[in-house]
């Protein structure tokens, strides 16, 4: 029985000395894999801050660009009303027209109320294209 005995005992430590080798390979392995993972890691968080970065320097364009339109809207918020005015004229009559009419002698308040141009057009257009009427002598 001691032989037995003896036989099993060795058995079993050679059972616990393969398990042993296992549980070994098995927790070097996972010791491999948790370094890959770490590496992994590591390179997400560079990554990361390198994100980190770009969209702190994106914020501060969009701050700058947000400034810069805030003043053009500032400095030329009134071309959009002039381009509506101008954009309603169009289908007026044209300035080529009342200047036509203002060389064939028209008043500024016929020009302006015909065209619709403003007393200030009408005066000018009227000042600039006007025939001006020539002395008896000269005609």
């Amino acid at each position: 029985m001691n032989a037995v005995n003896a036989g099993l005992s060795d058995a079993l430590m050679v059972g616990c000395a393969v398990i042993a080798l296992a549980a070994t390979g098995a927790i070097a392995l996972l010791l491999l894999s948790f370094k890959g993972l770490r590496s992994r890691l590591s390179a997400c968080e560079t990554g990361l801050a390198a994100l980190r970065r770009e969209a702190e320097a994106a914020a501060a364009i969009l701050t700058r660009t947000e400034r810069r339109l805030e003043r053009i809207e500032r400095e030329h918020g009134g071309f959009a009303d002039r381009v509506r005015f101008v954009e309603l004229r169009a289908g007026a009559r044209s300035f080529d027209q009342a200047i036509d009419s203002a060389r064939r002698g028209a008043d500024p308040s016929k020009l302006s109320e015909e065209f619709g141009l403003s007393n200030g057009e009408a005066e000018l257009v009227s000042r600039l294209h006007r025939q001006r009427k020539l002395p008896t002598a000269l005609r």
